[in-house]
């Protein structure tokens, strides 16, 4: 029987919010910062480590148990700064789930699902209504191609057009659901499923 893969998970939470005029990630939903229901999405990864990339001063919360949530602070609001500076904090696992810092509702099972998934892909995204979604699963394989990223670049440019990249079908909406204004944030508290994670 094959050892499970060693994983991690990244929170990328450094970015500026400028469309939310605010401080997007410390907004409240459902009586706690938007940014905790991201970290606890990526808790319930199949991860030994979580890692949350965020600019200095963002409450981060303190978390007990485990995995157990480190936080590394960065003060670049490029993606790809981000994106390299927590993979190079992960060296040695095989596998880093990327978790959003402004998707709440990422489904708690959806990575664990994308890691059965994975095989000898190179990634693993879920996708809902043909649009590729959160979290991703990244080979380590990728990573000596995420270090000479640049600007806002995420891992998207490397993996389009990729045939061995797997794409998880999934039913839950969430995948896609991101917090960019203010509206978003109030559709969403608005929303009968607001609490369904």
């Amino acid at each position: 029987m094959t050892p499970p893969r060693p994983m991690a998970a990244l929170v990328l939470a450094a970015g500026a919010s400028r469309r939310f005029c605010g401080d997007k990630l410390s907004a409240m939903l459902e009586g706690e910062p938007l940014l905790f229901h991201a970290i606890r999405a990526a808790r319930a990864a199949p991860v030994s480590r979580v890692i949350v990339v965020a600019r200095p001063g963002l409450d981060c919360g303190t978390w007990e148990g485990g995995p157990p949530v480190e936080v590394l602070r960065l003060d670049s609001e490029a993606l790809s700064a981000s994106l390299k500076a927590g993979i190079t904090a992960l060296a040695g696992v095989d596998g880093v789930f990327v978790f959003l810092g402004d998707m709440p509702k990422v489904p708690h099972g959806e990575a664990a699902r994308l890691a059965s998934a994975l095989g000898d892909g190179i990634a693993t995204l879920p996708r809902h209504g043909g649009k590729p979604g959160h979290p991703v699963l990244l080979s380590s394989r990728l990573f000596g191609n995420i270090a000479k990223l640049t600007g806002d670049e995420g891992a998207g440019r490397l993996l389009r057009g990729r045939t061995d990249v797997v794409f998880v079908e999934s039913d839950d909406p969430a995948v896609l659901l991101d917090i960019d204004r203010p509206e978003d944030l109030s559709a969403l508290i608005g929303s009968p499923t607001s609490s369904r994670t």
